[in-house]
């Protein structure tokens, strides 16, 4: 089908302001050039706390958001933002994280790894999955259920709440309830059918991703390993349930896709939702793209469900 009218008229409009390549910047130009603005009209959520803990590595930067008290319940959502493991930061994901936290009514805690290539894999995996950890530990301080935790994140954050999710399973914990996976990254193959047909023109490039993976995974024998590309994991089962949401046009589209039913052939409970007509990075266009605010409610009633609230 082709491309929403909303969707065109954003590819329009970057394409009238002249906007770069990625794969042509640095990445401190890439991260300027990614700074949007705020929203208006932020949605209101019960409480945001600005928080540093202490990884096994690295001090790592959170946000907490509280649900407002009347929609409140014990689950905890944490959540990895995308950005190609190289860009944008805790304020660009404020509102998706202050729509996910008032939607399923579970406290967010949104946490801001360390970027590519300053620190190269398994460095963000390791803050995402330290962070986990921390949210498991401190349960009963935040007042949240230590078996209501669920992962997640968007793009390059997807790829990292599985393999949090992998990683979990593999030592023996925190246990999680549920992983949200937005067109995760899974592995990089740039030669499916959806990165030949979505390279260029749909907002997120073949040349982008592959210049996103050398900044944080440049070599090959690293690439193989399931913590940095889950597809390729050998063992896909006793992980938790999951949603994967992928779009049309997006050369991440087949991967995720191959993911979602990866995972439901290990016996994991898996949901899939195809949103026609819209690109990658269309969850976050909350007022702009249509379809957006209709996948934030496919995710918060997962969160709901597998959550409890």
């Amino acid at each position: 089908m082709p491309v929403d009218p909303d969707t065109q008229a954003v590819l329009d409009l970057l394409r009238q302001l002249g906007a770069p390549e990625f794969s042509t910047l640095t990445p401190e130009q890439a991260r300027k050039l990614s700074l949007g603005p705020p929203p208006a009209v932020p949605t209101a959520v019960h409480g945001v706390e600005n928080r540093s803990i202490a990884g096994s590595e690295a001090d790592i930067p959170i946000r907490i958001y509280k649900a407002l008290s009347e929609r409140a319940n014990r689950g905890a959502l944490v959540y990895f933002h995308g950005g190609g493991w190289v860009i944008v930061s805790l304020d660009s994901h404020d509102e998706t994280a202050r729509r996910l936290c008032a939607g399923s009514g579970c406290t967010v805690i949104s946490v801001d790894y360390r970027l590519a290539p300053e620190t190269r894999y398994p460095d963000a995996m390791i803050d995402c999955f330290d962070a986990t950890c921390w949210v498991a530990r401190e349960a009963a301080t935040l007042g949240i259920d230590a078996t209501r935790i669920a992962v997640g994140g968007d793009s390059a954050g997807g790829n990292l709440a599985a393999a949090v999710a992998l990683k979990a399973r593999d030592d023996g914990g925190p246990a999680l309830a549920f992983q949200l996976l937005i067109y995760p990254v899974t592995e990089p193959n740039f030669e499916t059918r959806s990165y030949q047909d979505n390279a260029t023109g749909y907002l997120l490039t073949r040349s982008a991703m592959q210049w996103f993976w050398d900044h944080y995974v440049p070599g090959a024998e690293a690439r193989n390993q399931a913590y940095a590309s889950p597809l390729r994991a050998t063992n896909l089962r006793d992980l938790p349930p999951a949603l994967v949401i992928t779009a049309e046009f997006d050369p991440l589209r087949d991967e995720g896709e191959a993911y979602a039913r990866a995972l439901a052939a290990a016996g994991v409970d898996t949901g899939h939702t195809r949103y026609d007509g819209v690109v990658h990075g269309f969850f976050g266009t909350h007022s702009t793209v249509a379809k957006s605010p209709a996948a934030i409610d496919r995710a918060t009633r997962a969160l709901r469900y597998y959550l409890g609230g």
